[in-house]
């Protein structure tokens, strides 16, 4: 290989530059190009004194390597409170490119930097995953400044602030903004060295898939290992570590058979959020190993954000922040109900207009103006403001697939492009292959198209991935529509039944109960589903639900001959 060759690895990067630097050069160069080169010394010599060294310099700009993040953020530190001028200061870990004279280029140098740009004269910003990798006192003087959306890049991430060096030097992490969970090391209750393996792999597999979550700070397994024991204090531990959540759990081999248990606990009240146990035959021990780490991972999603907005709930309304108003908006948005759903728009706005990249409020608000649309009147600004929504969550939640998954949904729904719906499902799926949610709105969109067997399939594994989320009204929908569509009315039927169970509130459960008893020939059931979907939606007619949803006529057909012996009119 050429001497020349670029390699990989893993760095911390501090960047910094000083503050108003083009400003002082243009009142006095000769002064400012004195002072940034008596800075250099000093940082330099900081660097030095904290195990780093500078790799780059370009006027007034510097960039520091150090191989331990904990060196990086005390030097950080020390930078921005004692250099004059003052600096500018960025931290991020990341993958870099090492040039054959000793420079760094690279996507963790450019997070460095525009981590740097968005920071205060005189202080320093420090990303999520530099804060994952530290605990103790130093961690406690981190405190969350929320997503932050970095010039010239697709991604926000999580940036944390350098408090006061007045703090007590004894001080725990603040508790985040954002929810954030820490795994520990599942105990092994069988004593068998290989089976410690298998639970640590599996843990492993949870964090990779928990890290897909859009928002949600994930602790580094070799923070949260290396506190796990068997009589450890939740509460402390998730100080120590920064977390909101923490993830536990137990491991037993019996024969050919190894059972599994995890919950999820709250740390500041110690509750347990979702709990389960899992049982299975040990046929393959990798292939268990996946399934078990995505079916936690599938649980966990929708428990965490139930947990999440019982905390906001917690809060004083005058002090919430744009992620709190969007959780504040969940509870009215999830039931599928106009009403609702129109006040949940309201709370959205307001975190809209506090964070106008935020995308999950965006995928969010594109769902309340569809439910708004299809069952609250038609409107066309509504119908409008929906496509718009979801063409915003789209652009701006690349990286996360909730926002995919809700995007998609409104594109294929409102706007009948079942094209662009498709591709986002695929997205999210790629980005997170147990996100239930792109499997249940997916299945929707499908159901809705005339695509019995997907209809079916999606369904079937957004329930298996997440059996008791409050969503899981949206596949049996796509179920029952999959069953009326291959002419299987009995099954139709009994799904029907189980979306009204599911969400008795909603219109379309009636609707559902209306087509398959009328296609039985339940006259008297028909009637009575009838009279309940023009009570909850007295301008209902069949055409208008075909033409709203672009049904196509392997749909619309067998849908509106049940809904007519219903009762119901075109």
């Amino acid at each position: 290989m050429a001497e020349d060759t670029p390699t990989r690895k893993l760095a911390t990067i501090v960047a910094l530059d000083v503050a108003g630097y083009s400003a002082r050069t243009e009142a006095d160069e000769a002064r400012t190009t004195a002072e940034v080169a008596a800075l250099r010394k000093v940082i330099e010599g900081i660097a030095a004194k904290h195990g780093g060294r500078v790799f780059n310099t370009a006027g007034d700009g510097f960039m520091l390597e150090f191989g331990s993040s904990l060196s990086a953020v005390e030097a950080a530190f020390e930078l921005a409170e004692t250099c004059e001028p003052k600096v500018r200061v960025g931290v991020h870990l990341g993958d870099v490119v090492v040039q054959s004279n000793g420079d760094l280029l690279g996507h963790g140098v450019n997070v460095a930097a525009r981590l740097m740009a968005k920071s205060d004269p005189g202080s320093a910003l420090v990303s999520a995953t530099v804060r994952q990798t530290i605990r103790g006192p130093l961690a406690g003087r981190l405190q969350s400044r929320g997503l932050l959306k970095l010039d010239k890049m697709a991604e926000t991430i999580e940036a944390f602030a350098l408090a006061s060096a007045a703090l007590s030097p004894n001080a725990t992490p603040s508790a985040p903004v954002r929810p954030s969970i820490a795994a520990l090391r599942f105990a092994n209750l069988g004593g068998d060295p290989e089976q410690q393996y298998f639970a640590d792999g599996m843990v492993e597999d949870v964090l990779t898939g928990l890290s897909r979550i859009k928002g949600l700070s994930v602790i580094a397994r070799n923070s949260s290992f290396a506190l796990s024991n068997a009589s450890v204090d939740v509460r402390k531990t998730a100080g120590e570590l920064g977390a909101r959540y923490v993830l536990e759990g137990s491991v037993r081999k019996s024969g050919d058979r190894v059972r599994v248990t995890a919950q999820l606990i709250e740390a500041e009240s110690a509750r347990s959020v979702w709990s389960a146990r899992y049982d299975r035959k040990l046929d393959e021990i990798f292939a268990l190993q996946d399934e078990l780490a995505m079916s936690v991972v599938a649980a966990i999603e929708p428990n965490l954000r139930a947990a999440e907005i019982e905390r906001v709930k917690r809060k004083r309304p005058d002090n919430l922040d744009a992620y709190d108003l969007l959780l504040r908006a969940l509870p009215l948005i999830y039931p599928a109900m106009p009403d609702g759903a129109a006040q949940g728009i309201r709370l959205i706005e307001k975190a809209i207009a506090k964070e106008p990249d935020f995308a999950q409020a965006h995928a969010f608000a594109a769902w309340a103006h569809e439910i708004v649309f299809m069952r609250g009147g038609g409107r066309d600004d509504d119908r409008v403001a929906a496509i718009r929504h979801a063409q915003a969550a789209l652009a701006h939640g690349r990286d996360d697939a909730i926002s995919l998954a809700l995007g998609g949904f409104v594109m294929g729904v409102v706007a009948h492009d079942r094209v662009a719906a498709r591709q986002a499902f695929e997205a999210a799926l790629e980005l997170s292959p147990s996100c239930a949610l792109a499997y249940m709105l997916g299945s929707v969109v499908y159901a809705l198209g005339g695509d019995a067997a997907r209809a079916i399939e999606w369904g079937e594994e957004a329930i298996r991935l997440s059996p008791r989320d409050p969503l899981i009204y949206s596949p049996l929908l796509s179920i029952t529509f999959g069953h009326i569509v291959r002419g299987e009315d009995e099954a139709a039927f009994v799904a029907a039944q189980k979306t009204l169970h599911a969400n008795p509130t909603w219109t379309t459960s009636h609707i559902l109960m209306a087509a398959t008893q009328g296609r039985l020939g339940d006259v008297k059931g028909a009637a009575a589903s009838a009279t309940r979907v023009l009570e909850l939606q007295p301008d209902f007619t069949i055409s208008g639900f075909c033409t709203a949803f672009g049904l196509p006529p392997s749909v619309a057909t067998p849908l509106g001959e049940g809904l007519r012996r219903a009762g119901l009119h075109d």
